[in-house]
């Protein structure tokens, strides 16, 4: 995946905190995508999910003059999203009530059974996830979830990138134990 993307997203960033209002247009146009398929990922709704990301930039916005100029923005924007997603999932949670589950997303043109058992392996998983420390999860979450790099998930969850390697070290080795060593190699694979 081409990088260069992120770097210009953060130089953007450096001029938008220090001020320069025409560094928004071109800071939107590199993030949004980005930020957009996360959210989508996330809601399954698309209207929520528009919702969601102007939410985001708005915080980017009255949050731009404590970005440190010169770190890298994709950690600092996924933690603004990550923000954003509680805020709404935590509404949601009370308006729907605590019991009722977001709407599973619509089926693909693949045969059912594969369907099926992709469901029922991600299903599996998230069991397993669920029940690890919460500081795994994140780790999980940005690498395979959100595709950022162990130093971008190091540093949007406040850790070394050693942290951040060993977290999902564990998460392989117990998925690996309870799901398959076929399935945890693919993960592997993905990092």
């Amino acid at each position: 995946m081409e990088d260069s993307w992120k770097t210009a997203a953060s130089e953007a960033m450096n001029r938008y905190a220090c001020g320069s209002e025409e560094a928004f247009s071109e800071l939107y146009d590199l993030l949004a995508p980005w930020l957009a398929g996360l959210i989508r990922r996330h809601t399954r709704d698309t209207a929520l999910a528009e919702d969601m990301l102007q939410k985001a930039f708005m915080r980017i916005h009255v949050a731009r003059r404590h970005f440190a100029q010169g770190a890298a923005v994709t950690p600092w924007a996924y933690a603004i999203v990550r923000s954003v997603l509680a805020d709404t999932f935590r509404g949601v949670k009370r308006s729907m009530g605590e019991t009722e589950a977001p709407p599973e997303s619509p089926c693909t043109n693949a045969a059912l059974d594969e369907i099926v058992g992709q469901r029922k392996l991600i299903r599996s998983m998230q069991a397993e996830l669920a029940n690890m420390p919460e500081a795994q999860q994140a780790a999980f979450e940005l690498v395979f979830h959100d595709g950022l790099s162990t130093t971008e998930a190091a540093q949007a969850l406040g850790t070394s990138e050693a942290a951040v390697r060993l977290r999902i070290h564990r998460i392989r080795e117990r998925l690996r134990h309870t799901l398959g060593g076929d399935f945890v190699e693919e993960l592997g694979a993905l990092a």
